[in-house]
């Protein structure tokens, strides 16, 4: 099955991100990051940046 929605990568106050249709209202809490393409390109996007899977909150806890 092909996949021809156009994604968007959304990131939230914890620093962590999503993959969302780009044709979707972004849900509260939730902001795009700038990132849009196929599903693949945004999947990749994540993988580069969302280098410590850990929530925000807990990483500074922990600092």
């Amino acid at each position: 099955m092909r996949d021809d929605i156009t994604y968007q990568v959304l990131v939230n106050d914890e620093g962590q991100y999503s993959l969302w249709p780009a044709h979707h209202e972004v849900p509260a809490g939730w902001r795009a990051d700038g990132t849009t393409g196929t599903r693949e390109e945004c999947a990749a996007h994540v993988d580069e940046v969302w280098t410590d899977m850990r929530p925000r909150s807990l990483r500074e806890a922990m600092s």
